[in-house]
Parts: structure tokens; sequence; C-alpha cells
């Protein structure tokens, strides 16, 4: 994964090699022209959709301060579509500066040359996907009180740090999607990564929609961790084939990261919520707490899970 080194020869403007090899300075134009859409009055409140978080609502918390926090909706749909820009061109300017010395350096086959970018890029995804969201959890103290993944439901709003966070993740597995041609991914290849990016997507994208992120968020606080110790074990397999040590702790880690996650959600699908006060569908106040939404969760979970156990010795990439 990464963009293409550029070569002396010119292809045809709007060709597909002409987009490929300039595909980060394509996207930054299209950013740029939103960043600028913020200068003049006429455009600002379009630009305003794409770039800010949408769905202020401020509370009072006492007579001398307010908190302000968010819901989502429609418009949040402008907002992933800028930030999947943003990832894009970070993704290509880690590929540039970074992963591209190193690979002339090191001298790698074909094969660890495109197995080494995809850990490189992804180790940087997940270390920082990790501390953002593990930051997130210890100051709003779900850690500290696991009954508030349930207590309360519907958990209609969140406050900016958790909304922000799930609209970049979105944007970011949103961004997968253009890289695949961007890569010249082989079409062999092709299904499997539609696969792990629709279970990425279903994940975050459905408890944002179900307002179960605060679950989501500790499942994927949990999961980032064991795929971040992965592909940084990989990494060092890669410039020393002899260290291996990483793959054995990444699969005690991993088959005991998914034992929790699944224990998790079922603690909170099958035991919290089926107990909550709020039961029936009403979508006026985000209410999803029905039978068959428990039953599609806790399933999605499972099998997400399952597939994730069977691949685990060809180390694949699951949710």
């Amino acid at each position: 994964m990464g963009i293409r080194k550029k070569t002396n020869k010119n292809p045809p403007v709007l060709s597909h090699e002409f987009i490929i090899q300039n595909h980060a300075d394509i996207v930054s134009c299209v950013a740029m022209v939103f960043l600028l859409g913020l200068m003049f009055e006429i455009t600002s409140q379009v630009a305003v959709l794409f770039i800010t978080v949408q769905y202020n609502v401020t509370i009072s918390a006492n007579e001398e301060s307010v908190v302000n926090h968010f819901h989502y909706g429609l418009k949040d749909v402008a907002t992933v579509f800028f930030y999947m820009l943003v990832a894009i061109i970070i993704h290509a300017i880690i590929q540039e500066y970074v992963l591209d010395k190193i690979n002339r350096k090191m001298h790698f086959s074909k094969t660890k040359h495109s197995k080494f970018n995809e850990s490189g890029q992804l180790s940087a995804f997940y270390l920082f996907s990790f501390g953002w969201g593990t930051s997130i959890l210890m100051s709003e103290n779900f850690l500290s009180n696991p009954v508030s993944l349930w207590d309360g439901y519907p958990h209609t709003l969140m406050p900016f740090q958790m909304k922000l966070y799930f609209i970049s993740q979105m944007g970011y597995w949103l961004h997968t999607l253009p890289e695949i041609y961007f890569q010249k991914t082989k079409k062999e290849d092709i299904p499997r990564q539609l696969v792990y990016i629709a279970l990425y997507l279903v994940h975050i994208a459905g408890a944002y929609i179900l307002n179960l992120n605060r679950l989501a968020l500790v499942l994927l606080v949990l999961h980032y961790f064991t795929e971040l110790l992965f592909h940084v074990s990989r990494l060092v397999y890669f410039s020393n084939d002899k260290r291996q040590t990483g793959f054995t702790v990444w699969a005690v880690l991993f088959v005991l990261g998914r034992l929790l996650t699944l224990s998790l959600s079922v603690l909170t699908v099958g035991f919290g919520l089926s107990n909550a006060d709020q039961q029936g569908l009403d979508l006026a106040n985000g209410n999803f707490n029905v039978l068959i939404v428990r039953i599609a969760v806790s399933n999605y979970r499972l099998f997400s899970g399952l597939l994730c156990l069977t691949t685990a010795s060809s180390q694949d990439r699951c949710v």
C-alpha cells in the first residue's frame, strides 16, 4: 500500500497512470477547495458542513459552565467525505517520506515490499487510533465504570472528541476503497480487502447509528491494540526474519482480546440492554433497544469473531 514512485515518463493527462501517480496532489487540491470556501461568506456555510463537526447541543452543567455535546445526522456524510480526503493525503505523506525511503535502503523483494507498506501504514493508524481512543475512555471514565456502556441507553449525545473519533474512523476506512485502485491491487487480493473493509465500516457505522458508540469505542481500542502488535511484529520480522517472538505474543493476546470483546458484547447487549428501562423502537429518540436489533448485533460480533479466529493462522486482518 502506498503511492507509486513517479517516473520520468509523463503519462497522458487524466489517464489511469496519471491519476495513480498524482492522486495525492489531486486530492489535496480538492481538500483545499473546501478550506478556501471558508474565506468567502457565500460559500462558508457549505464548506463548514464538510470541515467542522455538526449537530452541536449545549448543555448547562451548572450556573457557571456549559458542556457541548453532539449527536449524529445526515450532514455527517459530508464531514466523513472530507476526512476521507485527509486520510488519503496522510497516507501518501507517510508512504513517500517514510516507507519509500526505508524500502530503498532495505531492498525488499516485491512481496515483502507490498506487505511492508501495508504494515507500515496500518501500524501508524492503529497506534494513533489506540492512543486517541484510550484517552477518550480515560477521560469519560468508561473503563472504571463498565456499567456506563449500557446504563442510560440510548446514548444519543457524544462529547466532541468521541464524535470526531468516529467521523475520522469512518473516513479512514472509506479511504481504503479508492486506495485499492491507487495501489493497483491484484485482482485475487481485492475480495479479501473488501471483506475486512466492509467489516470495519459495518461495525463502526452500525454502532454509530444505533447509538452503541460507547461499546464500539471499547471494542475498537481492544482490537486496535492487538492489530498494532501484529503489524509492528511483522515490521520487525522484515528487518530480521529471526525475530518472531512478537507473533507468539500476538497470537495469545489475539485470542484473549477476541474472547474479551465477545464477552463485553454479550454482557452489554444480552444483559445490559435487555434489562434496560427503555425498551422498544423509537427512531425519534434514537432508541433501537428491540430484540431483533440485539440479536443482529450479537450475531455480527459472533460472526466477525469466528471469521478472525479461522483466518488468524494466515494472519489476515479482521474486525
